[in-house]
């Protein structure tokens, strides 16, 4: 099941995930995603990994669903409605798995990401695509609403653009996605690989530590109210600060001198 779905290198603190099922353009298939959990839950406990890089083979980032194996739950008695909510279930942990990893996540977009494959994308906490990247939710065209992908969209658009792409099923240029913040860092096709490299090794570069408590705070304070925010952010800011590597920074800072 596993393996031949995804591959996984890990280098120089970067971790690489790659999507490896281009024939169904990486489909959110069932198997695909009990591959991606078993893989996050490794990277999770995994100290050498500062950052993960989630890539794809092929012309697509991922279609989203495999909407040949939701057809085929409708064979059941109940109609398909339980596998129906195993597979939403099981999708939804695995975006909730990466909002909670500890290190950073950048989703390296090289073709289409759309329905839940865009949901992947924007789940991330960071994206790098190429000028030839498109981003949409177009399960409506099918008459389906994207419910699921709407709750990353909501996180990382504004209200009204997500709710745009969600009712009219149009998909995002790469350059569109850049001028509205879906997308971070935006490259050429052969330039793609190489700019999402340099971001992963600056993220690498700063210390651990702040980094996993910087993405917990990012995380924790997402959508609380303006109070319940500072409170959550400046517990976890003192516990940063309190940190001997983030003393011995503000230090060295101070004395103008490197860091020991």
């Amino acid at each position: 099941m596993g393996d031949s779905l995804i591959r996984r290198d890990v280098q120089d603190g970067v971790a690489t995930v790659t999507l490896a099922s281009p024939q169904t353009l990486n489909a959110l298939s069932t198997p695909m995603l009990m591959t991606l959990a078993e893989t996050f839950a490794a990277i999770a406990i995994d100290d050498r990994v500062r950052v993960v890089i989630l890539a794809a083979e092929g012309k697509a980032f991922s279609a989203g669903h495999d909407l040949k194996e939701m057809q085929s739950f409708r064979s059941a008695s109940d109609g398909g409605e339980a596998q129906f909510h195993a597979l939403f279930d099981r999708c939804a942990d695995v975006m909730q798995q990466i909002a909670a990893l500890p290190q950073p996540v950048i989703a390296q977009v090289q073709g289409v990401a759309t329905a839940a494959g865009c949901q992947l994308a924007c789940t991330c906490d960071l994206i790098t695509a190429s000028q030839t990247a498109r981003f949409g939710v177009n399960g409506i065209n099918l008459g389906l609403f994207c419910a699921t992908p709407a709750v990353a969209l909501t996180r990382r658009l504004a209200p009204g653009a997500a709710f745009e792409l969600l009712t009219t099923g149009e998909f995002l240029s790469a350059e569109r996605a850049h001028a509205l913040g879906v997308v971070n860092r935006l490259a050429s096709p052969d330039q793609l690989e190489a700019e999402t490299l340099r971001l992963a090794a600056t993220v690498a570069s700063k210390d651990p530590a702040a980094i996993r408590l910087g993405k917990r705070a990012f995380q924790a304070q997402l959508g609380q109210p303006l109070r319940e925010a500072y409170a959550v952010a400046g517990s976890l800011m003192v516990e940063n600060v309190m940190l001997p590597d983030t003393a011995e920074g503000i230090q060295a800072f101070l004395d103008r001198r490197p860091q020991t």
